[in-house]
């Protein structure tokens, strides 16, 4: 094996035990770890990988703590909350967005992820579609990508007309001013990864069976499109930067702190209290001399291949 698949089979290991929740995460490791004949690196740099991924979880493990105390405070305030999540393709916003999501209350915090419009929503009014996914009183809305398609995507590929694409600029700080004077507020990240690490990321999930998935046409062809998609980029947030919707940007070519960091600044931006919960006195089970419990049919029964 060269250097080159090397580093591409470790990274493969890397992606593998990151894709798992971080508790069965931390049992993979150590799996993985003990198979010498799979990792040239030095007792001590395996160590050292050891440590710094325990205090990764650890410092997650503290932040999704106060996310829940975020959810708490935010379904007895009725504060409404939409946060965006922006950047090239393979950046990191999916990851960042379950680690977020993974302990809170789907009925509180939900994710918008909208596949491209169909024919109809083609002719709506371009906001139409996002707006049906805004937040009541009491709710959180991460955006995985947003109306900012248009200023990214759409404007690279050519999915929109130059009069759209200007139209769209003109009217996206009214829009998001419309929805900060309503009481929407809106948190604007833009995950930034660097060439050599999308071809790194990009190359990962083409030898990996469990990610393939996520590589697309789409995503190929934004590789070859490299500088106009910055150009865009550049575009937008220099014309969306708004003081009732800033954009913020989050280095992440490392991933782990990438999420640490992205997800203390969205704690640090709403201004959440812990909510203090009633004692709960779980009640005895009633037990009735008339209740005769029926027996399932066996058949019914999924086979115990386990």
């Amino acid at each position: 094996m060269n250097l080159d698949e090397s580093m591409v089979m470790e990274r493969i290991k890397d992606d593998l035990l990151d894709s798992y929740d971080e508790e069965l995460e931390l049992e993979w490791e150590d799996h993985f770890e003990e198979d010498a004949g799979t990792d040239d690196a030095a007792p001590t740099e395996r160590e050292e990988r050891r440590l710094a991924r325990r205090r990764y979880f650890k410092e997650l493990f503290r932040l999704q703590t106060e996310l829940v105390k975020l959810q708490d405070w935010v379904a007895d305030s009725g504060h409404k909350v939409v946060v965006i999540f922006e950047g090239r393709d393979a950046a990191g916003k999916g990851g960042v967005i379950k680690r977020i999501t993974q302990r809170l209350n789907p009925r509180i915090c939900r994710i918008a992820a909208l596949p491209a419009p169909n024919e109809r929503e083609r002719t709506q009014w371009y906001f139409q579609r996002y707006v049906s996914h805004l937040p009541a009183a009491g709710e959180i809305v991460l955006f995985d990508r947003s109306w900012y398609n248009r200023a990214g995507v759409e404007r690279v590929m050519g999915f929109c007309t130059d009069d759209e694409y200007r139209e769209f600029f003109h009217t996206v700080p009214d829009f998001e001013r419309m929805l900060s004077r309503s009481g929407i507020q809106v948190i604007k990240y833009w995950f930034s990864i660097s060439d050599e690490e999308q071809y790194s990321r990009f190359l990962s999930r083409v030898h990996d069976p469990l990610k393939q998935w996520k590589l697309s046409p789409m995503d190929l062809e934004s590789r070859r499109r490299w500088e106009q998609y910055t150009k865009a980029k550049e575009i937008m947030l220099e014309r969306t930067h708004i003081d009732e919707a800033p954009w913020w940007v989050v280095e992440a070519v490392n991933k782990k702190k990438a999420r640490l960091n992205c997800i203390s600044h969205l704690l640090s931006q709403i201004p959440y209290q812990e909510v203090k919960r009633p004692l709960i006195d779980l009640p005895a089970r009633e037990n009735n001399a008339d209740y005769v419990r029926q027996p399932v049919p066996k058949e019914m029964f999924i086979p115990e291949i386990y």
